[in-house]
């Protein structure tokens, strides 16, 4: 279980989240959440998956020691970060998200912004 508290905290270091933003956003106590990230305690299936879709992971990202991937570009970063915050909104704040980003292209076009 090493490898997978590693993979907890490496994910969520990568990602921005601090271990108490986690456990809220996979409905868990910090507590019980800090038990996953220090490998004292093994989450069970269901609460696995949870996790994985709240770091915008698989379990077997997470669990096999086969999958380490290079360390992210920044851009590659916040994309991620952006999968999972937004992997945690319901429909309306999804939609309402999408059109603040909306807003924010369009203003840059108009003020000729190509990056």
């Amino acid at each position: 279980m090493d490898l997978f508290a590693r993979r907890l905290r490496d994910r969520a270091t990568t990602l921005g989240l601090a271990a108490a933003e986690v456990a809220r956003r996979v409905g868990l106590s910090e507590r019980r959440y800090t038990y996953y990230a220090a490998g004292t305690r093994e989450p069970d299936l269901a609460t696995l998956v949870r996790i994985a879709e709240v770091l915008a992971v698989t379990p077997n990202d997470l669990l096999l020691e086969d999958k380490i991937s290079p360390a992210p570009d920044e851009r590659d970063r916040l994309m991620a970060k952006l999968d999972a915050t937004v992997s945690t909104l319901d429909v309306i704040d999804l939609e309402l998200a999408v059109a603040q980003l909306e807003c924010l292209l369009a203003f840059r076009r108009r003020r000729g912004y190509q990056g």
